[in-house]
């Protein structure tokens, strides 16, 4: 098995174990998590990487990749308002997995309508 096929499968079985968990600001359970709660969970039981707990602090580790050099596993950055952020985890295809406002945990296509213009950059953590 390929690294990349082993990282999509460890996220993909990350993904069905939090799948359609509903969002919850400051939440960090199954009863409800926040986008960057759930990117720190996957990377811990996935990877056992401790990332920082917000969105602010998660955005400084690893290093900066362009969006065309995207691989799986990559944290992808978005900003969402005038000083709000949101973190997801790249799975490939030009897909991620992040806790949705509205939706809950779910994967999103980086070409949206919602989360094209707003995407802001991405993150290596693993190398």
């Amino acid at each position: 098995m390929s690294e990349d096929n082993l990282l999509f499968y460890l996220l993909r079985k990350e993904f069905s174990k939090w799948q359609g968990t509903p969002y919850r600001l400051g939440g960090n359970s199954k009863k409800g998590i926040d986008c960057s709660a759930l990117v720190q969970n996957i990377y811990r039981d996935s990877f056992n990487i401790t990332l920082p707990r917000t969105t602010e602090t998660q955005v400084e580790q690893g290093y900066l990749v362009y969006r065309n050099q995207l691989q799986i596993g990559d944290l992808v950055f978005f900003k969402t308002g005038w000083n709000t952020r949101h973190v997801g985890i790249y799975i490939g295809n030009e897909e991620f997995i992040h806790a949705s406002t509205s939706q809950g945990v779910i994967t999103s296509s980086l070409n949206n309508v919602y989360w094209k213009p707003r995407y802001w950059q991405a993150k290596r953590i693993l190398d």
